[in-house]
Parts: C-alpha cells; structure tokens; sequence
C-alpha cells in the first residue's frame, strides 16, 4: 500500500489536553481582567495583601498570554504539525511532558504573583525557579516538533511550521537571554538579574516587543496559515508572499524593541534603530494579513453561514489595525503623547483580544468537532452569539482607552499662563473614571462569550444533540 494513502495514527490525546486547558485558563484569565477593570474604577476593591491590583496585573496579563495562548498554541502547533507531514507527534511521553511541566510553570508563576515573588519585569515575572523549569519544558517542546518535521512524509514544510518553529526558537533565545540571574541561594526563591541599569532595560525590551512579536504574532500567525485555509476549503492566497512574511516579519521584528525606551537613557542611535524598524514593521505585517483575507477569494459567501470562519477573518482586521497602530506608536512625537498613558493599554488589547484571542477562539471552534469525533459543533448560533458579543466588547474596550490615554496625555502636556502644570495626578485619575466603567463593561462583555464557547465546547464534547462523525468524514478529513 502507498504511504501517503494510509491514515496516519495521529496523536490527538495531546491535543485535546491543551485545548481543554486553554479555553480553561481563558477563562480565568478574562475574569481576573474584568476584576482588575473594576479595582481601576473602584479602588476599594483592592483586597488584602494579595488581592491588590498590582499583584493581579501581571496574573491577568500572564493567564491570557501565556495560559491561554500558550495552551492554545501547543494545541495548534501539535494538531497541525502532524497533519501537514501526515506523521504522528514524535515522543507520545516527551508531549506529554510538555504539557503537564506547562501547567506545572503556569502554577509556580501565579503562586509567585499572588505572594509578592516576582523579578518585576513586563511578560518575565516568575523567578528563577520557574524560568529553570519552563526552560527544560521549552526545549521538550522544540525536540518533539523538531523530531515530528524530522519523521515527515511530505517533501516539504508547510508554512504554518516555519511559523510555528520560529516562534519556538526565538523564545527559546529571548527567555534564556532575559532570565539570566544568579539565585540568593537555592533554597530562597529570589535572585539578582545579570544585566542592571539601561542594559537591563535594554534586554528586557528585546525580550518584551518580542515576546508580542514572536509569541503573540508568529505562532498565532502559524494557526492562521493552518486555519484559515482549512475553514475556507481554499488553498493560501500566495505561497511566495507567506514566505517572504515570514523571513521579513523574523528579521524586522528582533530590532523593535527599543521604541519602549524613548526619552530614556537609552543611547539615541538604539531609540531612533528601534523606531525605523518598527515602521518598517508595516510591510511585511500587512503583507501576513492581505494572505490571510485573499485566502477567501471565491469564498467569500461562506462568511454569510460560517461564524467560525468569521472569527478568524475579524481577527486579521484586528491584526491589521494592531499592526498599524504600533508601528505609529513608535514614532517619537506620536510616542512622547502616548507613553504610560490608557492608549497603549488600548494599543495592547486591541491586539491580545481582537488577533489572538479571536483566531484562537477560531481554531478551537474548528478543533473541538474533531477531536471528539463530532460532525459539528453543538450550535453554530451560539458561536454567532459570541463573536458579536465578543467583537462589541473589544470595540468599548478599546476606543475607552484611546480616548482615556490621548485625554490623559493631553492633560499631563498642560500648562497654565503662568507655566505651572494645569491639572494634578488625581484630576487625571477623576477624568478617566467613566471610560473606566466602560472599559470594564467591554471586559464584561468579552468574558460572557467566553462563558457562552464554554457552554458550547461541553455540549460538543459530551455529543448532546450532535451527530458523530462518520468514516467517510473522518477519511475526508484525513484527504
């Protein structure tokens, strides 16, 4: 028999480990968001000692990010890397390891939250403890795909896992780098970081930037190359152009960093090196999203019956807009208006819930069914539910913030005939109270739909209402 028609045994129990765990962690993620909304808005919700909102900021940040999108990530990546070399997951024990040591990091670093027990660095919180182990979690990760490409039985390598394999050695890269530290001692859970002063600052906004663009743009842009083709039954709009996205985006995006660190101490040559390739950032970016949006050519009716697929198209508006947004950001007029003010939180959020957020509900909606052998989801009306539930409260969320953080910077800029500044901190903090309420109505809004595909996925799997899927569905599928 030929081996390209034989039905490869998958390993879909992995799969559907990290799935359950992503829609999991979203969850807790989104609803410590909302909580942190509301604390903004009301400070006497600030509780204790370990439910003040400095401690849950980075719980919030770290459960959608690395929680939610980590597990999301793991799912795709092992979901797909299996279909497009038509092999199984290399090391059935290695991938399981990878997912129990992930869940094992995602509790020592939210201990550590909580507790006070972090090295207070954007997106690297968790001490070194917690680095170590993500570390030996990481390269298991990297072995088991590596090794999956390595047993293929296709002669070449989807996009989607360049993508995916990028994203996986470049945080490999930034995290050991960003990490370094050397422990108080091995039984205390502090240490003193490598690097201090603009170095430091330096280094942890390589990592930073990237983190967002090799986490939150590189591996979600692997599902979208997977997905969106997949849900369109329509090949990628252009091979040439997914390739030149991938080695423009990888070599534009490690150079971005430093627009975090205008008007700093940072040498000026770094300042203005950082914001030339954050603009330059533009091309290739849109080049990902015009690939994605062009893949429906000729399919764009099934937008009209396929919530699923609608979904992920939002999503590479959001990415498109994100991708304009910061790279305007970065400018140093535009920058010395917008620092440390709401717009950048809007700026962030745009981005984490409209492009991740958004492909990665898609995927999951698209995983679910078959991974539990389902014809289809339990109610596609309810999906429809969610995205516009879901795209009302990012649009609150967002525009709340721009209009919060230009008014705040606005009032910061302010000077009265006599050259004193015009308004104090508080009347800042007065200002932006009803954008507050609203920006926590979005969040409100954003967690019911999470609630609504929860309730989704449990009727999918438990088949209430649902045919299974039949082997002539299941071969196709496989086709």
């Amino acid at each position: 028999m030929n081996m390209l028609s034989e039905k490869p045994n998958y390993n879909d129990e992995i799969v559907r480990l990290f799935t359950i765990a992503s829609v999991f962690w979203g969850v807790v993620g989104f609803a410590v968001g909302v909580f942190i909304a509301l604390q903004m808005a009301y400070p006497a919700l600030n509780f204790g000692e370990y439910l003040t909102f400095g401690r849950l900021r980075p719980l919030h940040t770290s459960a959608v990010i690395f929680a939610f999108g980590g597990n999301v990530l793991f799912a795709t990546s092992y979901y797909s890397v299996q279909r497009t070399c038509r092999a199984r997951l290399w090391g059935d024990g290695w991938a399981k390891f990878t997912f129990w040591g992930y869940q094992l990091f995602i509790v020592m670093a939210a201990i550590g939250y909580v507790t006070g027990v972090t090295q207070a660095k954007e997106y690297a919180e968790p001490e070194w403890y917690a680095d170590l182990w993500l570390t030996f979690v990481w390269v298991a990760y990297l072995v088991v795909f590596l090794m999956t490409l390595k047993n293929r039985r296709e002669p070449h390598i989807y996009v989607a896992n360049w993508f995916f394999l990028g994203f996986i050695v470049t945080v490999a890269v930034l995290h050991l780098v960003n990490n370094i530290s050397i422990p108080t001692s091995l039984l205390d859970s502090k240490s003193y970081p490598l690097w201090g002063g603009v170095q430091s600052a330096m280094i942890q906004w390589w990592y930073g930037h990237n983190a967002v663009g090799f986490f939150l743009t590189a591996g979600f842009l692997g599902i979208m190359y997977y997905f969106v083709p997949k849900r369109a039954n329509r090949p990628v709009y252009s091979y040439r152009l997914s390739i030149l996205h991938f080695w423009s985006l990888i070599f534009m995006y490690i150079w971005a960093g430093p627009h975090h660190l205008h008007y700093t101490s940072l040498p000026d040559w770094a300042q203005t090196l950082g914001m030339t390739f954050s603009i330059m950032l533009w091309m290739p970016s849109w080049g990902g999203m015009i690939n994605g949006m062009m893949t429906l050519s000729g399919a764009w009716h099934k937008l009209r019956e396929d919530p699923v697929l609608k979904f992920m198209i939002i999503s590479l508006a959001f990415y498109g807009m994100s991708t304009f947004e910061g790279p305007l950001m970065s400018i140093k007029e535009v920058n010395a208006l917008s620092h440390y003010t709401d717009w950048t939180i809007g700026h962030v959020h745009s981005g984490a819930l409209g492009w991740v957020a958004f492909i990665s509900f898609g995927a999951i909606y698209h995983l679910v069914p078959r991974l539990w052998g389902r014809e289809e989801l339990y109610s596609l009306k309810l999906v429809n539910t969610h995205l516009w539930i879901s795209t009302v409260g990012i649009v609150l969320y967002i525009a709340a913030m721009w209009v919060s953080g230009i008014m705040e910077g606005l009032m910061w800029r302010s000077y009265d005939s006599m050259g004193f500044l015009e308004y104090s901190f508080i009347e800042t903090v007065a200002a932006k109270h009803n954008l507050y309420l609203i920006r926590a109505l979005g969040g409100i809004l954003f967690l019911s739909g999470a609630l609504i595909m929860v309730y989704n996925i449990v009727k999918t799997i438990r088949g209430d209402g649902v045919p299974a899927r039949s082997l002539k569905t299941e071969e196709a599928a496989h086709a």
